[in-house]
C-alpha cells in the first residue's frame, strides 16, 4: 500500500499554510510487489492525454476510515481514502493516479499526484484477487464537514467525465473514533459533568447542585426553571475540579414540583453553542400538601373575575375629548382640564434610587404639570401627624377627589412584601437613615385591603423603573392591574392619571415630550435619565447591591442609625418625634379601619 507524505500535495483555491485541511508528515511505502519505479509528484496542470482504446482502466473506490492521528499541535481527526488498480491489459499502459479532496465548507482543496509502473497485469502477493490497492493517508479534517474527493488515472482518456467522485461526511464530535482529537476535547467531547444535587428543607427550600468541572471551560452557567420558575448562577472553575452551586426559594415561587436543572458550559470552540447536561429534579416528595394552594388558587380567581369586571367597567367610560379629528392624526399637546394630584409610594432602595424617584417627581411638576405628594418633600407635616395618619389622610382624599396614588415597585417593594407575608423582616439601610422610617410596610398594610374590597382599585396605578427593576417586583396583589414599564410607558401612565383613553375611537392621542426617545429633551427629563442610568451602571458594577443594602441584625440596625444622625440634639429630638408617631401610629393601626387587620390576615395567608 502507497502513503503520500507531506511533501506530496499541492494547495489550490489559495489555501493558506494553517488551514486545517492539510496531509501529515508519513513515509510513503512503494514496497508493494510489482511495482516499478514509485515516485511522488506534485500536482500539475500538464498532463498527457491519450486516447481512450491506449488509456488505462479507470480506478475504483475502497473503503475510507476515520480517526485520530498525532501532529506537532496534538491529536487530530483525519480521514484514509482507499481505492483499486485492477489488474487487466490496461495497466500496461498506467502511469500513475491523481487525487483531489475538496472541503465543501471553505471551497479550499489538496491535490496529490505520484506515478508509478505496474510490471505485471497480476499483483504476485495476491494471485486470487486481480487489483492492486493504494490509499491517501493521514488528511486532516474537521469534525462534521462534508468533502468531495475526485479520483483518475493517468494519463488521461480523451472523454468527458472520465474522473471518479465521492462525497463524504466526517462524523462529529460525538463519535468515538475522534473523540479524543485535540478540538473535539476543546468542545468538551470527553467531558462527563457527574453531576449531584443535594436539599434542605426549611423555611425556604434548599437545592446544592455538585459537578465536576471540565479542562477547557473556566466558566459555567448553573439553571434550574420549572413552570413560570427560572433561576440561574454563573460559577468560574478557578483552578478546582469539583464546583457547588446552591439555590434558595420559597414554595410559594413554585407552581410545579418536578425542575429542570441545566450546565452551560463555555468550552473554548464552541462557546455559547455547547452541549448542554440536563437533569429532573423531582421534588415533589417535599412539596408541601396541594389542598391549600388549591383553595388560594380559587379564592385569587374568585378575586380576579371581579376585580376584572371593574377593570372592564372602568376602561369603558366617555372618553375625554382632545383636539385629534381624525384616526391617523397625533395632535402636538394635549389640554389639560384639572390640575390632578398623585401620591407616590416607593421604597428607599439605595440613595441612588431614592434620586431617581426625586427627579421623577421634579420631571411630574415641571414637565406634566401635576402635584406631587412625596413624604420626603412634605416632613413638616409628617412629623406632626406620624406615618399612618398621614398616608390615611392623603388616602381618603384621593378617595374622594380624582387624584391618583402611585406606587412605584422595586427590590425593597419586592421583599417588603414578602416580609409582610411572613418571610424573614427586611431593614435597609436608607429606611434606618431616614427621619421617618420605612413608609412602604405601612403604605402596604393601608392600601391592599382597601385595593382589594373596594370598588376604587382605578385609584391606584403600578409602575416600575424598567432599567433597574423588573416586574417581578409587583406585589401579587396588584398584578390584575397594568403595571407601566418606565419611561418607555410614560405617556400611557400620565394618561391614566388624567382618566383620558390614548386610543380612542377614531383618534389618538399623543402629548409631545413624553415617550421613551424625547422625554430627556427637557432639563428635568435630562437629569433623570442621569439618574437612571448612573443607578443601572452602578448594578452592573456591584451585581448583589440589594443584599449589601440589607441590615442584618438590631445591633447592626442601631449602629446605622448612630452614624446617620449628626449630634446629640438631633438625636433627642428625633427619638422624641418617633416616640410621638409611634403613639400616633399604633393608635390609628386599629382605628383607621374595622376590616384592614382581618383583610391584611387574609392576603398573607394567601400569598404566603
Amino acid at each position: 500500500m502507497i502513503r503520500v507524505p507531506l511533501l506530496c500535495f499541492y494547495l489550490t483555491a489559495g489555501l493558506q499554510a494553517l488551514a486545517s485541511l492539510r496531509i501529515l508528515d508519513q513515509r510513503p511505502d512503494c514496497t508493494q510487489p510489482g511495482l516499478e519505479n514509485c515516485t511522488i509528484n506534485s500536482c500539475s496542470d500538464k498532463r498527457t492525454i491519450e486516447r481512450r482504446r491506449h488509456a488505462p482502466t479507470g480506478p475504483e473506490w475502497d473503503l475510507e476510515q476515520v480517526g485520530v492521528w498525532l501532529d506537532e499541535h496534538g491529536p487530530v481527526p483525519v480521514v484514509n481514502v482507499t481505492w483499486k488498480i485492477q489488474a487487466d491489459g490496461g495497466v500496461k499502459a498506467l502511469r500513475g493516479s491523481e487525487i483531489s479532496v475538496l472541503d465543501e465548507s471553505t471551497n479550499k482543496s489538496i491535490c496529490v499526484q505520484f506515478s508509478y509502473k505496474l510490471k505485471k497485469e497480476l499483483n504476485p502477493t495476491y494471485l486470487k484477487v486481480r487489483y492492486w490497492t493504494f490509499s491517501l493517508d493521514g488528511v486532516v479534517v474537521e469534525p462534521g464537514r462534508t468533502y468531495m474527493l475526485s479520483l483518475f488515472n493517468l494519463p488521461e482518456p480523451d472523454i468527458e467525465d472520465y474522473r471518479l467522485k465521492k462525497q463524504i461526511t466526517i462524523p462529529g464530535c460525538a463519535d468515538r473514533r475522534i473523540q479524543k482529537a485535540q478540538m473535539c476535547l476543546e468542545n468538551g467531547s470527553l467531558w462527563d459533568p457527574n453531576v449531584t444535587t443535594f436539599y434542605k428543607q426549611g423555611r425556604r427550600f434548599l437545592i446544592v447542585v455538585g459537578f465536576k468541572a471540565a479542562q477547557y471551560s473556566e466558566r459555567y452557567q448553573v439553571s434550574i426553571q420549572s413552570r413560570g420558575f427560572h433561576c440561574s448562577k454563573n460559577v468560574s472553575k478557578e483552578n478546582q475540579t469539583l464546583l457547588n452551586v446552591s439555590f434558595e426559594f420559597g414554595w410559594w415561587q413554585l407552581s410545579h414540583c418536578k425542575m429542570v436543572l441545566m450546565i452551560q458550559p463555555f468550552f473554548v470552540r464552541c462557546k455559547k453553542t455547547c452541549r448542554r447536561p440536563e437533569k429532573i429534579i423531582d421534588l415533589c416528595e417535599y412539596s408541601s400538601p396541594r389542598t391549600s394552594l388549591f383553595k388560594a388558587t380559587v379564592g385569587l380567581l374568585a378575586v380576579g373575575v371581579f376585580l376584572a369586571c371593574l377593570l372592564w367597567k372602568a376602561s369603558h367610560k366617555d372618553p375625554v375629548n382632545t383636539s385629534s379629528s381624525t384616526s391617523k392624526q397625533q395632535p402636538d399637546g394635549f389640554q389639560m382640564q384639572n390640575r390632578r394630584r398623585v401620591l407616590i409610594i416607593y421604597s428607599l432602595d439605595h440613595p441612588l434610587y431614592k434620586n431617581i424617584v426625586l427627579k421623577l417627581c421634579s420631571f411630574m411638576a415641571s414637565k406634566c404639570g401635576t402635584e406631587v405628594v412625596l413624604d420626603l418633600l412634605d416632613s413638616t407635616r409628617l412629623g406632626v401627624l406620624g406615618s399612618i395618619q398621614w398616608l390615611d389622610c392623603h388616602r381618603d382624599q384621593t378617595g374622594s377627589s380624582s387624584d391618583k396614588i402611585l406606587i412605584l415597585c422595586s427590590r425593597g417593594v419586592r421583599a417588603k412584601w414578602r416580609a409582610m407575608c411572613g418571610d424573614k423582616p427586611v431593614c435597609l439601610r436608607e429606611d434606618a437613615c431616614s427621619a421617618v422610617g420605612d413608609m412602604l410596610s405601612p403604605a402596604l398594610s393601608l392600601m391592599v385591603p382597601h385595593f382589594v374590597r373596594s370598588a376604587s382599585f382605578e385609584k391606584y396605578i403600578l409602575a416600575y423603573f424598567d432599567d433597574v427593576c423588573c416586574e417581578e417586583d409587583v406585589p401579587p396583589p396588584f398584578n390584575i392591574t397594568v403595571r407601566y414599564k418606565l419611561m418607555k410607558q410614560f405617556e400611557e401612565l400620565f394618561f391614566r392619571i388624567m382618566d383620558t383613553e390614548k386610543r380612542e375611537p377614531g383618534r389618538v392621542n399623543h402629548v409631545e415630550g413624553f415617550s421613551e426617545r424625547e422625554y430627556f429633551r427637557c432639563p428635568s427629563g435630562g437629569a433623570l435619565r442621569d439618574a437612571l442610568e448612573a443607578f443601572h451602571a452602578y448594578q452592573l458594577e456591584n451585581p448583589q447591591w440589594f443584599e449589601d443594602e440589607l441590615l442584618g441584625h438590631s445591633v447592626e440596625i442601631q449602629d446605622m442609625m448612630t452614624d446617620c444622625v449628626p449630634d446629640s440634639t438631633q438625636v433627642g429630638s428625633h427619638v422624641k418625634t418617633k416616640e410621638r408617631d409611634l403613639t400616633r401610629d399604633k393608635t390609628g393601626l386599629y382605628m383607621l379601619n374595622p376590616l384592614m387587620g382581618e383583610g391584611l390576615m387574609q392576603l398573607r395567608q394567601c400569598f404566603a
